[in-house]
């Protein structure tokens, strides 16, 4: 019996989009009856709207056959981008891979095959569920939950908690106090290993109060680039490019006792954004008709980002591409010919002084290092004075009043904060503008005060004060500062 021409074309295009629709099958889950294996670089789960995939890969920057369990862009097919890795620093060194819920409920990952398997990682969650399910969402987490709870968005444990060198829209970075987890960004080690590199990034907290966190880039434990603290919009001393990114994505920081974050939605949608640490923290989009990452903006943005480049006591400026160091006032460079090593005190006096000050101003500087810092939420500018005059280790305060409603550098929700020790880490946006506003005419030894006002991108002057004082022995000067961001 012969068919006519177009029904053979017919059955021929159904057979087809029958075997398509079968290789194409989203599955987003894993149940616990379910073993899923190493496929070759295909993903073993695709999330819902096909944003995000989970499979196990080999870096392409590597000759090596080791294999990764990770999460990259799904539709981003001809650059994969590598999100998040399970077993970063365990690679397995063939493609016998496998992926399961045990019999506690935790996602497992082994290597071998049969009876020859080894573990290689695991979810490691204490929490019982009644039916566990591992679930790959459209942000990009993966979840593990329990189906039996009606709550689909309780979960026992999600990647997000354990970041890798990428930050996702709806990513939470910083500290979950009750459980002691900081969730914090790591390099990979080179392109073709992803095992934890020298660089962090993440929310440093000040003892013993968490007053004022500060963003920070580690390499190491040195210290590369500050950013801090949260000032209401953004963190105090970025870029007004960085301040209106936060302010345009969604950005929220949360403070309070159990919880210090920051988090950030994108507000197009439509945008595939991420941040990225490698070499340093990239703010990244991708552009589809270029097939290409872009980097938008990069921190540290110049040398003057790179924490102490001047030193102690003086601040940096940038002037062309060139990092320029000056001295704060009433202070001496401690080598003339390297001014980067810093700056001290070129007069002392005893620290119950009673001379009259003398005041200066300046315009537009970055708040020193908070590390050392004692800070009040409800004081008076004449108690913070008090406060600092009475504590001959105090070498600075700032006071914030916040009058008119603008945003001061100075943590949220803070009035009052004091510095200990040297002063690290200030800089000046432009060139410095410095004014003699008034002295005492004597001719004695002083105490000297600057007035530090602060004029911010959005065009605000905070009012503010801050008091440089250094002690040798028994001996003191006094710095006072208004105002800085």
């Amino acid at each position: 019996m012969e068919f006519p021409s177009f029904l053979v074309t017919l059955l021929v295009v159904l057979s087809l989009f029958s075997l398509s629709t079968t290789t194409f099958a989203v599955v987003d889950t894993i149940r616990p009856s379910e073993i899923l294996r190493d496929n070759n670089n295909t993903a073993i789960l695709v999330s819902k709207q096909g944003t995000f995939a989970l499979g196990f890969f080999t870096p392409t920057a590597t000759s090596s056959k080791n294999r990764y369990l990770g999460i990259w862009y799904n539709k981003i097919t001809g650059n994969q981008t590598v999100v998040w890795v399970a077993n970063r620093c365990e690679p397995i060194k063939d493609s016998s891979s496998s992926l399961t819920i045990n019999n506690k409920g935790n996602l497992v990952l082994f290597s071998g095959h049969s009876n020859n398997r080894v573990l290689v990682w695991s979810t490691n969650s204490s929490k019982q569920a009644w039916e566990p399910l591992v679930q790959l969402l459209d942000d990009g987490n993966l979840v593990l939950r329990d189906d039996k709870d009606a709550n689909t968005t309780k979960y026992l444990w999600e990647s997000f908690d354990y970041p890798t060198d990428t930050m996702l829209p709806g990513m939470i970075l910083g500290w979950d106090l009750k459980r002691g987890l900081n969730r914090r960004l790591s390099s990979w080690k080179s392109s073709d290993d992803p095992c934890h590199g020298d660089l962090t990034y993440g929310i440093e907290l000040d003892e013993p109060d968490h007053i004022a966190p500060q963003l920070l880039i580690r390499n190491g434990s040195s210290i590369l680039y500050r950013e801090g603290p949260w000032r209401g919009v953004s963190f105090g001393g970025t870029s007004n490019y960085v301040s209106v990114f936060w302010k345009n994505s969604g950005y929220e920081f949360v403070h309070n006792k159990d919880e210090i974050y920051f988090t950030y939605n994108s507000q197009n949608k439509s945008l595939i954004s991420r941040i990225f640490l490698s070499q340093r923290i990239s703010y990244m989009r991708w552009v589809e008709e270029q097939q290409v990452w872009e980097s938008y903006y990069r921190i540290p943005g110049d040398k003057c980002d790179i924490y102490g480049t001047c030193g102690a006591n003086s601040k940096c400026t940038i002037m062309g591409d060139k990092p320029i160091c000056q001295c704060l006032q009433g202070f001496e460079p401690k080598n003339q010919n390297n001014l980067s090593q810093g700056c001290m005190m070129n007069n002392f006096v005893s620290c119950n002084d009673k001379e009259k000050d003398v005041f200066y101003l300046t315009t537009e500087l970055k708040v020193p290092e908070t590390k050392y810092t004692w800070a009040s939420k409800s004081m008076k500018l004449d108690e913070c004075n008090a406060k600092c005059l009475s504590n001959c280790s105090c070498s600075a305060y700032g006071y914030n009043s916040n009058l008119d409603g603008s945003i001061s550098d100075l943590a949220i929700g803070t009035e009052c904060v004091l510095w200990f020790g040297d002063l690290f880490d200030t800089r000046n946006p432009k060139a410095p503008k410095e004014t003699l506003v008034g002295s005492n005419g004597n001719s004695k030894v002083k105490k000297a005060v600057i007035i530090i006002a602060v004029i911010l991108f959005i065009g605000l002057v905070l009012i503010g004060y801050y008091i440089y004082r250094r002690r040798c022995i028994n001996v003191l000067k006094a710095i006072n500062l208004e105002s800085f961001s």
